[in-house]
């Protein structure tokens, strides 16, 4: 079964085998400065971070990763697939979320999110 029901029941029925870690809480691009060589060269806004379930910062890899670079963003981090399943559930919530935005563009970011988590094939 697809759909916003399981997709949400996924994310908090899946279990947490990863230890609490610090977290950004809100990975997203206008929070991340790179170089001229497209090189990470920091991390902004700290004001959601936290102590908690590292699959938080995973959202990003629904919001703004494609292709190559999506699989090598899930590849690196090395989590196992029940935190992929909560991290789900932390992109339906941001997408929700950034669906009232009314900052251009952001609520059809929002739509494509949702549309991806909700009907993925």
């Amino acid at each position: 079964m697809s759909g916003p029901h399981s997709a949400w029941r996924d994310a908090t029925t899946a279990p947490a085998h990863e230890a609490a870690v610090w977290l950004h809480g809100d990975v997203a691009i206008g929070n991340l400065l790179v170089d001229d060589r497209h090189s990470l060269s920091a991390v902004l806004d700290f004001g959601c971070s936290a102590v908690g379930d590292p699959a938080c910062d995973t959202v990003i890899f629904w919001t703004q990763f494609r292709g190559t670079a999506r699989q090598a963003f899930r590849t690196s981090l090395g989590l196992d697939d029940a935190a992929w399943a909560r991290g789900a559930g932390w992109a339906l919530w941001k997408g929700l979320i950034m669906l009232t935005n009314v900052t251009p563009g952001e609520s059809d970011l929002a739509r494509r999110v949702l549309h991806e988590l909700l009907d993925p094939e």
